[in-house]
């Protein structure tokens, strides 16, 4: 889906929920910056519960405290101070209530946080006065299955990963896409990722990069034995299998959803992937650009000059 350019009034949301990074330097200062901006333009501003159990003894305290649940069912957007992670922790909590996200960043990348902090107050004034874009993001729905029995179930912004451990040899996995047999697969795992996944471990992986707006689902395979193992994009229709077949040298194998959720494995195990039905949706400034993140983030503005240094 393109971004759509918002320019309306009755656009402005009403409660704005602050979502900020656990315990990094200066969080505290920076939030009631933000929280004295949204009420001064008159906002009910409520403060995420962790984010507020974290910040005891800031000025903060005077606001309300949600839960995720209770933002999702009373916000109308929802910002957010810290860096990807943080995002992403959030954004699968509030996915389905469709809770719109602003992303403030204080972490080091910011792909998904894209709000510089020097420029945040001016930044978020246009926003609320209308000046935004609005984009929808992906997300992946897995399931492990042992046998007939789910034994876990959870969401991944970014991407799904079966991977063996530290002190285990190679994972044997077999991998079926709708229901027809794809390959086998001698690995140190295989990355299931959405289009926002594709500038994360799949990048780091040898991965493709996804626009946002495709409606595709990679496949990149960690490290594997056969070089003819190559990432493969598929339909975001598409229904993954793929099956703990063997593992060599112990039997630590997992599976990780954005790597902050993970259920232990066993040969034979079975995890189920495919689009969630719920999508994210964020706010970028007017005038954000896709290609303009990736080459700060990526430094494709860096080329040799004649002497050989960057510029």
């Amino acid at each position: 889906m393109r971004p759509i350019t918002q320019t309306h009034q009755q656009n402005m949301p009403k409660t704005i929920a602050i979502v900020g990074k656990y315990y990094a330097a200066g969080i505290a200062e920076l939030l009631t910056e933000v929280a004295d901006f949204l009420q001064a333009r008159g906002h009910n501003v409520v403060l995420e519960s962790e984010t507020a159990r974290n910040l005891a003894d800031a000025a903060l305290i005077g606001l309300a405290a949600m839960t995720p649940e209770q933002i999702g069912q009373q916000a109308d957007a929802a910002i957010v101070v810290g860096g990807d992670g943080t995002m992403l922790g959030i954004a699968r909590q509030l996915a389905p209530y469709d809770v719109p996200l602003i992303g403030i960043n204080q972490g080091r990348l910011g792909f998904i946080t894209d709000i510089s902090r020097d420029r945040m107050l001016p930044v978020l004034g246009e926003m609320l006065d209308g000046q935004f874009e609005t984009e929808h993001r992906t997300l992946l729905q897995g399931d492990v299955k042992r046998g007939d029995e789910l034994i876990f179930s959870g969401l991944a912004f970014n991407d799904i990963v079966v991977s063996r451990g530290a002190a285990s040899g190679m994972a044997e996995l077999s991998v079926e896409v709708d229901g027809r047999f794809m390959y086998n697969q001698r690995s140190d795992g295989l990355i299931v990722a959405t289009p926002t996944g594709s500038t994360a471990y799949a990048l780091s992986a040898g991965g493709p990069l996804l626009h946002p707006s495709l409606g595709g689902i990679v496949l990149v395979p960690i490290a594997p034995h056969a070089l003819s193992n190559r990432p493969i994009v598929i339909p975001d229709s598409s229904e993954i299998e793929i099956e703990i077949i063997n593992m060599t040298n112990g039997r630590d194998i997992s599976v990780n959803f954005d790597m902050q959720s993970f259920a232990n494995l066993q040969r034979g195990d079975r995890i189920v992937i495919k689009r969630s039905e719920h999508t994210i949706t964020f706010l970028h400034p007017a005038g954000w650009s896709y290609y303009a993140t990736l080459r700060e983030k990526l430094h494709w503005n860096e080329y040799p000059s004649v002497d050989g240094q960057l510029r």
